[in-house]
């Protein structure tokens, strides 16, 4: 069974979401949807209490829910309930809300989408954009991230060439580019940012974006030269990538004066990016 784990957005409020490409249906956490549903401070413990209800009352949807992997507000894959489509209409039905009719048809929406993007992949390209200008990132940021995806999706391709396991290994690899560009871990990078569950990328700038980029292609490049056969030797040309652009990233703070890599998460930057729109437009209209 190939899974792709992906965040979906209703009303600007995410979702987890699994595809799985043989039974061609998503999956969705049921946590974040009760979330959702109800306002709940605690959603968790909002869906157990309905579960048990639910079993009681001999519903098969409760009990017939599976349990995937997705990523949790610690960075960590974590088994988690999630329902297909049908299932969760039948547990919508037994959560009082009025957000529930919008949410069919959301849910319904996405669907559809989905069928659409695997005949047509640049749809799923124009949705991630959609996806980002609704959350206020501008064009430019958008195509740089984009590109970033591609980049990323090249190198981590690369490195199942090469026999390098996905999760620890591949984790271990990113730290390693991470921190040799920046000075920091993904980990530091974050709490450097502020960030708990957020994706890091997504709250990088513009520079930052693009040196890492640069990193993970020259790792990607220098693997393809050098073809690394065990892991020790992947650490060491994911060094020598991370190097290149550590290289670039100390050339460009010489000329600048300062960092920069910066504190600045997605809310932050986007809101200096708004008030410097602002500002321009006062002066273009004095």
């Amino acid at each position: 069974m190939t899974q792709k784990q992906a965040i979906q957005l209703f009303e600007e409020r995410k979702v987890r979401t699994i595809w799985d490409d043989e039974q061609e249906k998503w999956y969705f956490s049921i946590i974040d949807i009760v979330g959702i549903l109800t306002d709940s401070d605690n959603p968790r413990k909002y869906w157990s209490v309905l579960k048990t209800r639910l079993k009681k009352e001999g519903n098969e949807t409760a009990t017939n829910c599976s349990r995937l992997k997705m990523q949790a507000e610690d960075g960590k894959n974590r088994f988690t309930d999630v329902a297909d489509t049908e299932q969760l209409f039948r547990i919508i039905q037994s959560i009082p809300s009025p957000k529930a009719e919008p949410f069919k048809l959301w849910m319904a929406q996405v669907a559809s989408n989905r069928i659409d993007q695997i005949q047509d992949p640049e749809l799923s390209i124009e949705q991630a954009m959609l996806d980002y200008k609704r959350l206020g990132y501008s064009d430019n940021w958008i195509n740089q991230r984009l590109k970033s995806i591609e980049v990323r999706k090249e190198l981590t391709d690369e490195w199942k060439r090469r026999g390098v396991e996905e999760g620890v290994q591949f984790a271990t690899l990113t730290d390693i580019i991470t921190q040799t560009w920046s000075g920091k871990t993904t980990k530091e990078y974050k709490r450097y940012k502020g960030l708990k569950k957020e994706n890091l990328r997504d709250n990088m700038t513009n520079t930052e974006l693009i040196l890492n980029m640069l990193a993970e292609s020259a790792t990607t490049d220098l693997s393809k030269e050098h073809k690394p056969e065990t892991f020790d030797e992947n650490m060491n040309v994911a060094h020598k990538g991370g190097k290149v652009a550590r290289s670039a990233r100390k050339e460009l703070e010489k000329q600048l004066g300062h960092s920069i890599v910066t504190p600045l998460n997605a809310k932050t930057y986007l809101n200096q990016i708004d008030k410097s729109d602002d500002a321009a437009a006062i002066d273009k209209d004095n």
